[in-house]
């Protein structure tokens, strides 16, 4: 699957790792991939990014992704769905904090050394990258590039689609800034 992968895709995976390693954490999540494209200029996806008003905005985006982290990995559908039969996340994020400390339930975040120098995907990153397969397939492309990546980074439940999404950032908004109204273009490799 990885020669497929553009220039541009490759070095979003690699800054993720990077994201990863500077964050301190155990493995490589979605969250990591999508900071490593916002980090990206000059693609199609930092092109969609832009248009869509996410680097503007990068700051409202990380603090949402550490909010989510905070709540365990729980999106805002679900502590709403809590909520709805009376569980207060909140509050469960509160008390848990005050008796382990703030930011216990983050989790993945260690200070093991790794001996392959190489820190390991999550599940989820892992199902970004074949998701972004099953787009580029879809699109009839014969490439993965990063604005594979990025629609599947909207397409994959959880809170990083979440966090996208409450952004503006569905796959229909991103797959409209990156191949226009009818979306059935064919991209282009970079």
């Amino acid at each position: 699957m990885f020669e497929r992968f553009t220039k541009g895709a490759r070095a979003a995976v690699t800054g993720a790792v990077t994201h990863a390693e500077r964050a301190g954490a155990d493995s490589v999540t979605e969250e990591h991939l999508l900071l490593s494209l916002l980090d990206q200029e000059g693609s199609r996806a930092s092109f969609a990014v832009t248009a869509l008003g996410l680097t503007d905005r990068r700051s409202s985006v990380e603090t949402a992704l550490a909010e989510a982290r905070r709540r365990g990995g729980l999106t805002k559908a679900d502590a709403e769905a809590l909520a709805g039969i009376g569980i207060d996340v909140t509050e469960i994020v509160a008390r848990v904090e005050e008796a382990h400390g703030e930011g216990v339930l983050a989790g993945g975040r260690g200070n093991r050394r790794w001996r392959s120098g190489h820190r390991p995907f999550t599940g989820g990153a892992k199902s970004i990258l074949e998701k972004s397969l099953r787009v580029a397939l879809g699109r009839r492309d014969r490439f993965i590039g990063e604005e594979h990546l990025l629609l599947a980074l909207t397409a994959c439940p959880g809170v990083v689609a979440d966090v996208l999404a409450e952004h503006g950032a569905t796959y229909a908004t991103v797959e409209r800034a990156l191949y226009g109204d009818g979306g059935q273009g064919r991209a282009r490799a970079s």
